[in-house]
C-alpha cells in the first residue's frame, strides 16, 4: 500500500486503572503488565506504530504510571536531531481543571495543547492494551480516500458475540449510519448477514476536527466524555465517519489464520487466552514474524531458570 504524506500523531491512551486484571495492575498500570516473558501490552501498539512509520507518539498516563514510565524511557528513545521523532509519556496534569480524566475524549482534552501545538494533519487515538498486528498507514490512506472527518477501526466479530461490543453499522461503502453498545440484537454488516462490525476504540481524526468536537464536548454538562459513548453517536449524521475493517489490513509474513488477529486482554480470562494463542508450533499469533517485529528491551539479565523437585 502507498504510504501516507500526511503528519500523523499518535495518542495512546495508557491512564485505565485495569482492575479486571487485579492482581496483575497491584503494582503497574496495565500497559506494563508483562505478557509472553519480555513483552508488555503496550509494546504491541508502540510496535504497530514504529513499524507503520508513525515516529511522533505521546503516551497519556494517569494510574500507577512509574514502571509505565521507566520502560518507555529506557526502552523507547529516538535520538534528539530529527524533528517530529518521539516517544514521550505524559502524566496526568490537570491543565483544564482540578479533576483527573473522565473518559477517553477527556484524556485528549485535558492534553489538547499537544495537538493544537504541533505539525500535524491527522490525530489518531489509539487504546494501548491490545494483542494484535496493524499498518496505520493502511488506515490513513483508507481515510485520506474516503475524505472523512473521522476513521474507526472495526473488526468483524459473530452476531451472537457482539452483543460484548460497540456494534457500528455502516452502509456499503463503509461510511457509519448508527451505533449500538452492547446491543441485545447487534445489526449485521450490508451482505454479511453472521458478522456484525465491533469497535475497536481505535481512531483516526482530521486535527483541526478533532479539537472542534473536543471543545464542544468539554461544554457539554451531560456528556461523560467519553468518544465512543458519547462523541461518535452524535456526529454520524452532521459529519463524514467512516468504518475500516481490520480485515483488510495486510501485515507481510503473516500466516492466514493471523489474518484479522485482535485480542482485548482486558481481563484475566482474556488474557490467560491470548497467552495460551502463543503455545503451539504454528501459533494464532506468531511472535517470530521478523517482517512486522514486536519490538521490545533487552535486559542484561540471566536467562530463566525452571527448577525440579
Amino acid at each position: 500500500m502507498p504510504g501516507s504524506t500526511k503528519n500523523v500523531l499518535e495518542m495512546i491512551l495508557a491512564g485505565g486503572e485495569g482492575n479486571r486484571l487485579y492482581p496483575l495492575t497491584e503494582q503497574r498500570a496495565k500497559p506494563a503488565v508483562p505478557f509472553s516473558g519480555k513483552y508488555r501490552l503496550i509494546y504491541f501498539a508502540l510496535s504497530n506504530f514504529i513499524n507503520s512509520s508513525v515516529y511522533s507518539v505521546y503516551v497519556l498516563t494517569q494510574f500507577k504510571s512509574q514502571s509505565l514510565n521507566e520502560h518507555i524511557n529506557e526502552s523507547w528513545r529516538f535520538g534528539s536531531l530529527i524533528h517530529n521523532h518521539f516517544i514521550l509519556p505524559v502524566p496526568a496534569q490537570q491543565r483544564t481543571g482540578d479533576s483527573w480524566y473522565h473518559g477517553t475524549a477527556d484524556t485528549i482534552y485535558q492534553n489538547i495543547s499537544l495537538i493544537e501545538d504541533g505539525d500535524f494533519d491527522l490525530i489518531a487515538v489509539f487504546g494501548a492494551d491490545h494483542i494484535y498486528r496493524m499498518d496505520l498507514q493502511q488506515m490513513t490512506d483508507f481515510h485520506l480516500k474516503k475524505k472523512a472527518d473521522v476513521t474507526i477501526s472495526t473488526i468483524p466479530v459473530a452476531i451472537k458475540d457482539a452483543t460484548a461490543f460497540g456494534v457500528i453499522q455502516v452502509q456499503v461503502k463503509y461510511q457509519i449510519i448508527g451505533f449500538q453498545e452492547k446491543p441485545k440484537r447487534p445489526k449485521p454488516i450490508p451482505g454479511r448477514e453472521k458478522e456484525a462490525f465491533a469497535s475497536m476504540e481505535n481512531y483516526l481524526f482530521n486535527k483541526d476536527f478533532l479539537i472542534d468536537i473536543l471543545y464542544k464536548d468539554a461544554k457539554d454538562k451531560n456528556s461523560s466524555h467519553d468518544f465512543g459513548k458519547d462523541i461518535l453517536p452524535k456526529i454520524f449524521n452532521t459529519s463524514r465517519v467512516y468504518a475500516y475493517d481490520f480485515l483488510r489490513n495486510r501485515i507481510p509474513g503473516i500466516s492466514k489464520k493471523e489474518i484479522g488477529y485482535w485480542r482485548d486482554v482486558g481481563t484475566i480470562k482474556a488474557f490467560c487466552g491470548a497467552d495460551m494463542d502463543l503455545r503451539s508450533v504454528k501459533p494464532e499469533f506468531n511472535l517470530y514474524n521478523k517482517k512486522w517485529p514486536i519490538r521490545t528491551a533487552s535486559y542484561g539479565n540471566p536467562s530463566g531458570k525452571i527448577c525440579f523437585q
